[in-house]
């Protein structure tokens, strides 16, 4: 049964950039729900204050969390999705009367970015640039979509120490590369999933270029601002497909709003396609729904 009403916010520190509060009203609208979506920032130091609080208020749908809350969240839900029990951190908590559940709705927006951008092959040749909490969830989400293997690239190798256990967990092929390695890798890439902050990737889209680089793969840039990145448009004009991190905020919060609405990521929101065509709209993205392939395997997802 669909609720009437969807109370929800993004939390972390900072979050007065966040587009979430856009995508969530345009999306609750769709829906015909009263809603109310704010942003509260919360740093990593208020946040048991805060998490006590709203536990105890028992009038929120659930939370888009954002870091450095991402670990938190997964640490202090009640229960776990199998996904986030793998990655150690969560973006979406989801609050019941039954208690708390966090997933990671991360890994399905990258799937569904990349496939939502480009052809992906069954088996792809993958690069993670990076190797924080996001490059967890792009782990998952490329061995979801069939890569035999991920390597990493990073510039201080420590950042991706986590990645192991991550992968263990996953029963992923991961291989930690040097940042020196990260042209090279991206010559031969079918999938790349850049992780780091806005122009953090500019040195390598300039050693690149220089190159002279041929690619037919999809490459998706996380930060959103400036867009296109610079190393995004260097793939494009290399012959690539890219995909906005805007557009893995889309697909990451149709997720969330299945598990705010529906109570889980297996059942589709009521006129899912409207909803997605609104969040579209509500942040200047082109219309589109959530791929096949990855509506697919949402549904393949072990019971949480």
């Amino acid at each position: 049964m669909t609720p009437s009403r969807l109370r929800a916010a993004v939390l972390g520190h900072p979050v007065a950039h966040s587009l979430s509060p856009a995508l969530h009203t345009a999306a609750g609208e769709a829906l015909g729900l009263s809603t109310d979506y704010t942003r509260v920032d919360v740093p990593e130091s208020g946040w048991e204050v805060f998490w006590a609080g709203a536990r105890e208020d028992g009038g929120w749908s659930g939370f888009s969390v954002t870091m450095p809350l991402k670990p938190l969240a997964a640490r202090d839900a009640d229960r776990v999705t199998p996904l986030v029990e793998a990655l150690g951190v969560a973006n979406t908590l989801t609050l019941t009367p039954q208690g708390s559940v966090a997933d990671n709705t991360d890994v399905m927006g990258i799937m569904a970015a990349l496939c939502a951008a480009g052809p992906v092959p069954e088996a792809p040749r993958a690069v993670v640039l990076g190797g924080g909490a996001t490059a967890h969830a792009a782990v998952a989400a490329l061995q979801a979509l069939g890569a035999p293997a991920v390597d990493v690239a990073v510039r201080t190798a420590s950042r991706a120490r986590s990645l192991d256990g991550v992968a263990g967990a996953l029963g992923a092929t991961v291989h930690v590369r040097p940042w020196s390695a990260a042209p090279e890798l991206l010559r031969h890439a079918d999938v790349v999933v850049s992780t780091l902050p806005p122009r953090a990737a500019d040195d390598l889209a300039r050693l690149w270029r220089a190159t002279r680089p041929s690619v037919h793969g999809v490459l998706l840039d996380v930060a959103y601002d400036p867009w296109p990145s610079e190393l995004a448009a260097e793939w494009q004009h290399a012959g690539g497909a890219i995909a906005p991190g805007v557009d893995m905020l889309i697909f990451q919060a149709v997720d969330q709003l299945r598990w705010f609405v529906g109570g889980g990521p297996h059942q589709e929101l009521p006129r899912e396609a409207c909803v997605t065509a609104a969040m579209c709209r509500a942040v200047g993205r082109p219309e589109r729904t959530v791929p096949e392939r990855v509506r697919r395997a949402q549904e393949r997802r072990r019971p949480e």
